[in-house]
């Protein structure tokens, strides 16, 4: 019996609905064998407390799992649930992890041509220090000198400026910072103990018990939020600004090299948009929630005091004479530091007349109500 139109129709129907289904199932797996699982581990320099620099990292990790259909997974480990917070970059040099998230400066150890790409003393605030590394020369040093270490790194959070430390003691002059032990890392450290304050390098996870326990006498960390949460307050009252060392520091996500080219570059794009987002986010967080967290801390005894201006014209001059000490040693550092620099004057100029300007009349403004 002959079908009817209609029935023709259905079979037709239902035979492309068929051929679209098994052509549906053929494609994915075809896609997908081009497309590896693979799962990196992430050592992180910050403790799980901080959720906005350690959150960075779990922000990466979401994101590039997401972006790459669960595919590409990245696990974030605490200090000490791996290596010691300090030990972040040696753990991506050998490839015990494939990825770590850390401050470069904390490396100069190693070599001064580190720190730039964190921040300098007197160098560069947040958005000029991301606008050197995306569009001034930066990242292309960063990664030119990393890939002498056999990794790659992206800028993944900025904590805008920073706070001065907390001190046990107030600091009246000069004077007050001979002898003093503190927690500060990078060069700021070398540019303070030439004013005769002992540095110390210190993980973040392992600040409070130190100052608690009288093995320093002072320490900066980042700012309001994070500071208050670590509970320096409950054991050194004086609170000091500027942070005049930390302008504009950069945390970075440092992958080891040869894993970072083993990735698929879908993977790769994966990771350095979720690093982008990561970067912004972070400062956004600390610019929203850092006004609250000064209040409270001020309104539970924190004592807020600017460091004195000849403290401020000490370390400045201190910091020009080093700068150009380390820059005839070290003909990396040199090219680097020059550059940013370099960035640092040119941008000034446009900040004395579009930023500070509108800053400093919206300041006045506030204050007179």
């Amino acid at each position: 019996m002959p079908h009817s139109p209609s029935r023709r129709g259905l079979i037709k129907g239902a035979g492309l609905a068929t051929a679209a289904a098994a052509a549906s199932t053929l494609a994915a797996p075809a896609i997908a064998q081009t497309l590896p699982t693979l799962r990196w581990r992430m050592t992180s320099s910050y403790p799980k407390s901080l959720d906005t620099i350690y959150g960075a990292a779990t922000l990466l990790s979401k994101y590039v799992g997401e972006a790459t259909d669960g595919r590409f997974t990245i696990d974030v480990f605490a200090p000490g649930e791996i290596v010691p917070g300090l030990q972040a970059l040696d753990a991506v040099q050998n490839r015990t992890v494939e990825v770590c998230q850390t401050a470069l400066y904390y490396y100069i150890g190693k070599n001064p041509a580190y720190a730039p790409f964190t921040t300098l003393p007197f160098g560069l605030n947040a958005r000029m220090q991301t606008a050197w590394l995306y569009h001034g020369g930066g990242n292309a040093l960063q990664n030119a000198f990393l890939a002498t270490s056999n990794v790659i790194g992206f800028a993944g959070g900025n904590t805008g400026a920073q706070m001065g430390g907390w001190f046990r003691k107030e600091i009246k002059s000069l004077a007050d910072l001979k002898g003093l032990k503190m927690r500060i890392p990078g060069i700021a450290g070398q540019v303070l103990a030439r004013l005769g304050l002992v540095p110390q390098n210190l993980a973040g996870g392992d600040i409070y018990p130190a100052l608690e326990k009288g093995t320093i006498d002072a320490a900066e960390f980042v700012g309001p939020v994070d500071d208050e949460k670590l509970g320096f307050n409950r054991v050194a009252p004086f609170y000091y600004y500027p942070g005049w060392w930390e302008g504009g520091p950069t945390i970075h996500f440092v992958a080891n090299l040869p894993a970072w080219n083993e990735l698929p570059r879908s993977y790769q794009a994966a990771f350095e948009a979720a690093s982008a987002y990561a970067n912004s986010d972070m400062l956004a967080k600390y610019d929203a929630r850092n006004p609250a967290a000064l209040r409270r801390l001020v309104a539970g005894g924190a004592q807020l005091r600017p460091f004195p201006q000849e403290v401020m014209d000490a370390a400045y001059k201190e910091n020009i004479a080093l700068m150009a000490e380390i820059s005839a040693k070290n003909p990396e550092f040199k090219t680097i530091y020059e550059s940013m620099l370099a960035f640092r004057n040119e941008e000034y100029l446009w900040w004395q007349v579009g930023e500070y300007p509108y800053d400093g009349y919206m300041i006045r403004a506030r204050q007179k109500g």
